[in-house]
């Protein structure tokens, strides 16, 4: 019986990455970086939408790729409604809530509509979405704001924090349900949660403006200026958001959303890279820091990963102010694509359940 073909598909906010997998094992894998010159003249990321897909299509007929023998095409889920953890077959209500979602626009929307696009023109084919980015298991007293009419929101880098979180469970012979961990995902936006027995009970808003600034986001902003600069007069309400999301952070003071870049520059003396990439590093100690709090200090591990967990002055930094609290651990990149595909192999193999998105 011929081995089935399981494609998994990771649209990131400066990074288009996908694999194909041949049952468990990786045939190939592609990262596509998008710069924001080439991303500026799509005035929302469902715009993206041909050009991400076609640029993986293309990339799978140069490579001569059977796609009658894919079964499932997996894509990272994005900012719908908050649901619960898990494996969930791509269905119209939730293409609706992709397209015009409820909490705002993210490359991660872009998973699953292309997902279902390339598995509705496969015979048999299955399209999903796993731990997307709203799942939603925060503890109540995590969830108020400061202010009745607004909530915090459980927002993050889930199926990576997931993933790794059970890699490093699994490489020290425990479950992730038996540990306490504090993740740092640091990418193009950052999101550090706090897992307490596989539950991550409460975790940076990294789409909505809370936390570390990253390449292109501001994170956390003092709220009266924030205030001021909405009704200065300089901005629209969309190009706000687009500051906050996209042009802010990195991008902003230093022009370039690539912290490799940020790094060199910092290490041939730019004195402003350095502040920058520094300033960083000491926002996300803080934050893990804060997580500490919310686990009562009884922490097993500190995660480090993402791209951004590739450069070693960056992992130093942050080592430096948090390794009194636990071991620092660093899964450099993200484990997203595998988890995404053996996610769809065991919901193929009726080994998880497949959940319905209402």
């Amino acid at each position: 019986m011929a081995k089935r073909l399981i494609l998994a598909i990771n649209p990131g906010s400066t990074s288009t990455k996908f694999g194909l997998f041949e049952e468990e094992n990786l045939v190939f894998e592609k990262t596509l970086r998008h710069t924001p010159e080439e991303l500026s003249g799509f005035e929302k990321i469902t715009d993206q939408f041909s050009f991400r897909k076609n640029l993986i299509l293309k990339e799978m007929t140069e490579r001569g790729i059977d796609f009658s023998s894919i079964v499932a095409v997996v894509g990272r889920g994005g900012l719908v409604k908050p649901i619960e953890s898990g494996i969930y077959i791509v269905n119209e209500e939730m293409k609706k809530d992709l397209r015009n979602s409820p909490l705002g626009e993210h490359a991660s929307n872009l998973g699953g509509l292309i997902a279902d696009d390339i598995a509705s023109s496969l015979k048999g084919a299955i399209a999903f979405i796993v731990d997307p980015v709203v799942v939603d298991e925060m503890q109540p007293v995590a969830r108020l704001s400061g202010l009745p009419e607004i909530d915090r929101l459980s927002i993050f880098h889930a199926l990576n924090q997931k993933a790794v979180a059970r890699s490093y469970a699994s490489s020290i012979g425990r479950k992730y349900e038996e540990l306490n961990l504090i993740i740092a995902h640091m990418g193009g936006g950052i999101s550090v949660g706090a897992h307490c027995k596989g539950k991550v009970i409460d975790v940076n808003n990294a789409f909505g403006g809370e936390g570390p600034f990253s390449p292109e986001r501001t994170g956390g902003l003092p709220s009266y200026q924030l205030v001021d600069l909405c009704y200065s007069g300089k901005y629209t309400k969309p190009e706000l958001k687009s500051l906050l999301v996209g042009k802010g952070g990195m991008v902003a003071y230093l022009g370039t959303n690539n912290f490799k870049e940020v790094c060199e520059m910092a290490e041939n003396g730019n004195e402003k890279a350095i502040l920058v990439k520094d300033a960083a590093s000491y926002q996300i100690g803080k934050e893990i820091g804060a997580m500490a709090s919310a686990l009562k200090g009884n922490v097993d591990a500190i995660i480090l990963t993402g791209g951004m967990a590739h450069q070693e002055s960056n992992i130093q930094n942050i080592r430096s102010m948090v390794d009194f609290v636990a071991k620092v651990v660093v899964f450099p990149g993200e484990d997203e694509l595998r988890a995404l595909a053996y996610n769809g192999l065991l919901a193929l193999n009726k080994e998880i359940k497949i959940k319905n998105y209402i």
